[in-house]
């Protein structure tokens, strides 16, 4: 798992998928007068350069980003936190997911993120410079942390999945958290593979259609960023999505088209 990069993927039509979703949620949950809490327990490095060599290299970005950025309103909060990071990290820069959540919340709320990778770790904390950084398995960081204070909030999962029964342990994970914390905004990412690697966590997820619209399940497909790519799509889980949230993913589809 730790030798999983994400600067080689930063900005493909997964982050797309994901960021403008995470962006909307935080976008609407800023708006009532109370502090939250946001935890993230696989952070990665937190800032991109699309630019990079590794960007370049598989052109992942440019098949994503780069293609759509134009089809979003441009008051659209995954914009607005892209334009936030640009404006100091330059026009190449691309948030991960931890600076989306900084652009966008306020200074009394809380951000803690975890993120295994030496290396990453280092760079997250010079990044995102008003977080609670912990080198720390995220997900014993999630179990230890929930419920939060302030007990309102939203905790992302967004691992590699370079480990196959992370594809069994994370919806394990996500209800669990939700039975500790069930006023909790929870969100948890997988990858759609060509190979069907993910089927597993999509059926071990079937019980959220009991949840009604207290569960968010949300899939869009895409064309491999480039032959041979195994990816083909991209899948969010939203246990208490906020209000419009639906609207916000169907909006997103249209987009990534």
């Amino acid at each position: 798992m730790l030798s999983y990069q994400h600067a080689y993927h930063a900005g493909n039509m997964a982050d797309v998928h994901k960021h403008a979703l995470l962006a909307s949620a935080l976008d609407y949950m800023v708006q009532k007068p109370k502090p939250l809490s946001y935890i993230e327990t696989h952070s990665g490095r937190g800032l991109y350069d699309l630019g990079g060599t590794e960007a370049l290299k598989t052109g992942e970005a440019a098949a994503g980003i780069g293609k759509v950025a134009g089809r979003f309103a441009p008051d659209h909060p995954y914009l607005r936190a892209l334009a936030h990071v640009r404006a100091t990290g330059g026009a190449t820069a691309y948030p991960g997911s931890p600076l989306i959540a900084e652009a966008l919340l306020r200074p009394e709320d809380r951000i803690t993120l975890a993120e295994m990778h030496p290396g990453e770790v280092q760079v997250l904390r010079r990044s995102v410079t008003r977080a609670d950084v912990r080198e720390i398995d995220g997900e014993q960081l999630a179990i230890s942390i929930t419920p939060p204070e302030p007990r309102r909030g939203l905790l992302m999962i967004d691992p590699s999945y370079e480990l196959k029964d992370e594809f069994v342990r994370m919806p394990k994970l996500l209800m669990q958290l939700h039975r500790k914390w069930p006023v909790g905004v929870l969100i948890l990412w997988y990858p759609v593979l060509a190979s069907g690697a993910h089927d597993p966590l999509v059926r071990a997820l079937a019980d959220l259609e009991s949840m009604g619209d207290k569960a968010l399940h949300h899939q869009v497909r895409f064309p491999p960023a480039r032959p041979g790519h195994g990816m083909i799509g991209s899948g969010m889980v939203v246990i208490n999505p906020p209000w419009g949230l639906t609207d916000a993913a169907a909006e997103v589809a249209r987009v990534i088209g």
